[in-house]
């Protein structure tokens, strides 16, 4: 029954370390006004990395960086067509995000 109750523990816990790792993520991609504010932009439709770099006064290396942040946090996805990488918002992880804190509130 003990070893029961630690391998559910275990369980437990590598999915919880997973969770909090992807919550961590994205607490930091939020954190920085130049990554919300290209949240905002891909709100409005898709881009590719040189529009999103225009609305700046920042690196287009920097740029990318942020972009890369913004995806390992998966708020934001990519596909490639031809040369171009499109990026777009990906709403689903911000309305699971949403529903999160929302439970908090309870």
């Amino acid at each position: 029954m003990l070893v029961r109750f630690f391998l559910w523990l275990k369980i437990l816990f590598r999915y919880l370390s997973k969770y909090i790792i992807i919550l961590n993520n994205i607490f930091k991609a939020l954190n920085d006004k130049t990554r919300r504010d290209i949240l905002l932009l891909l709100k409005e439709k898709n881009m590719v990395a040189g529009d999103i770099a225009d609305h700046f006064n920042i690196s287009k290396p920097s740029i990318s960086h942020h972009l890369d942040i913004l995806k390992r946090a998966d708020l934001v996805t990519s596909e490639k067509k031809g040369q171009f990488i499109i990026y777009s918002i990906n709403t689903t992880i911000i309305e699971d995000l949403l529903q999160w804190i929302i439970t908090l509130k309870k």
